[in-house]
């Protein structure tokens, strides 16, 4: 004879009925935070470094020009030729003029005064390109400009 019982312990099970309730608030938390790309970059960029840079404010009244080479397997005559891109196409001059100034149509009085252009350009475009653009942008009547740059590493 023993003199202890040997006792069977069993876990309970465990409750699932929170957990669907718990995946669908996480599902909607990403939902809520993340925000998906607008506009596909075709054209590849090294952000230039800077030292005195500033944030953007007011995100919704920028509108952005990516200028640099196109990406491999664009599609493009010129592969080597440095472009402009505004949403997801490549322009020239004249057509910035149209597109700046439907933009500015489309936004609200408050938003048109708050406007600026950010062009996104590569180290390496040459300053001809960017004359052009700025001279393009001074047309259309888009005076805020600012250039997209990233903070020297120490």
């Amino acid at each position: 004879m023993s003199m202890f019982r040997r006792r069977t312990h069993q876990v309970p099970g465990l409750n699932t009925a929170s957990l669907p309730d718990l995946i669908f608030s996480v599902l909607f938390f990403f939902m809520i935070v993340t925000h998906m790309q607008k506009v596909a970059v075709k054209v590849k960029y090294r952000v230039p470094q800077g030292t005195e840079l500033t944030r953007l404010t007011k995100k919704t009244a920028v509108t952005y020009i990516y200028i640099g080479r196109p990406l491999v397997g664009s599609n493009q005559h010129l592969p080597s030729a440095t472009r402009v891109q505004l949403n997801d196409k490549f322009v020239s001059g004249n057509e910035i003029v149209d597109y700046v100034s439907a933009e500015q149509n489309r936004m609200s009085p408050d938003d048109r005064m708050q406007m600026t252009v950010s062009i996104k350009a590569d180290v390496n475009t040459p300053m001809g390109i960017i004359s052009d653009v700025k001279q393009s942008l001074r047309q259309a009547k888009a005076l805020r400009i600012s250039y997209s740059a990233e903070e020297v590493k120490k």
